[in-house]
């Protein structure tokens, strides 16, 4: 037997002839031409343009919702301010009528005025302003009319008395004037 070791023989790799074209073939995966670069940058362009598209429309529903629950906020905190003076204004009310029929009675009412004076002081702060109504032409916006009277010396629609005072708040009607409007006639 012999051993292959100590044998003379030189062992020779067979090469085949494919061997070339599939080196060429992989040469070309390795050296990709310019249009392959041009195609793929192409590509990668439009990925690009997609993804900044779905970023501007994601922006902007960002901003949208920032926007109406800002808006929302804004809305309800108003509301409940709105509420509290509503509430607070009925109290005023009575603190006025209070105060008038004392005095209608001779009653002193020094405590009475020094609470409508802070009352007073606080609406201003706050910036509640009444509504002067009396010997204005009548409008909607302000004024509920709760009754009519008929006056030929008058102008249609030109309130006569003010039944109600009502109050401005942050350019927000808080409660119309309750008012008695003429009619000619």
């Amino acid at each position: 037997m012999s051993n292959d070791a100590e044998s003379n023989e030189i062992p020779v790799n067979i090469v085949s002839e494919n061997l070339h074209n599939e080196t060429s073939q992989e040469s070309e995966f390795m050296e990709p031409s310019q249009e392959k670069f041009s195609a793929l940058l192409d590509a990668e362009k439009q990925k690009t343009s997609e993804c900044e598209e779905k970023l501007k429309h994601i922006l902007a529903d960002f901003q949208n919702l920032s926007r109406k629950t800002q808006s929302d906020i804004v809305n309800g905190v108003n509301a409940k301010v709105d509420e509290f003076l509503l509430d607070f204004l009925k109290i005023y009310d009575d603190f006025i009528r209070a105060r008038d029929v004392f005095s209608e009675n001779k009653v002193n009412t020094e405590g009475l005025d020094s609470i409508l004076k802070n009352m007073d002081s606080l609406l201003k702060k706050y910036d509640v302003t009444p509504i002067d109504a009396l010997g204005e032409i009548f409008d909607p916006n302000f004024h509920e009319a709760i009754s009519l009277i008929n006056d030929p010396n008058l102008d249609d629609n030109t309130i006569t008395k003010e039944i109600r005072k009502g109050y401005i708040s942050q350019k927000r009607i808080i409660r119309p004037t309750l008012v008695e409007i003429s009619k000619k006639g």
